[in-house]
């Protein structure tokens, strides 16, 4: 099994690219093939199951091939360790931004009390 930095890497290396994110906006409307992912694309069958390839082995995407067809759908609980890595960003930033506020506040008081003994 993967460790999760790796994981999360192939994840965000995944959704980098725009036909990907696309694949998988189609995806997210249900199961399909991948005659049917391909067709708004503009590019060759090939091509479509390369990025079929990377969002498989990102783990974003499982297909599962019966007889000459090969229906891929998306795997919702692959997202989630982005959610968290992006989730936790978030939460740092914020906690930065109102220490950043709460000294801004320090500041402003601090200079209205100078202001009263002049």
């Amino acid at each position: 099994m993967l460790n999760n930095n790796v994981r999360l890497d192939l994840t965000f290396q995944a959704l980098a690219d725009s036909t990907r994110r696309s694949i998988l906006a189609q995806l997210t409307r249900g199961p399909s093939s991948v005659s049917k992912l391909a067709r708004p694309l503009a590019m060759s069958l090939p091509a479509v199951m390369q990025h079929l390839a990377v969002l498989e082995g990102s783990g974003l995407v499982r297909s599962v091939k019966v007889g000459r067809v090969r229906t891929c759908s998306i795997e919702p609980k692959a997202l989630s360790l982005a959610e968290q890595w992006i989730n936790q960003r978030r939460a740092e930033w914020q906690r930065h931004f109102d220490q950043l506020g709460a000294y801004l506040n320090t500041l402003a008081k601090g200079e209205g009390s100078h202001d009263k003994d002049k």
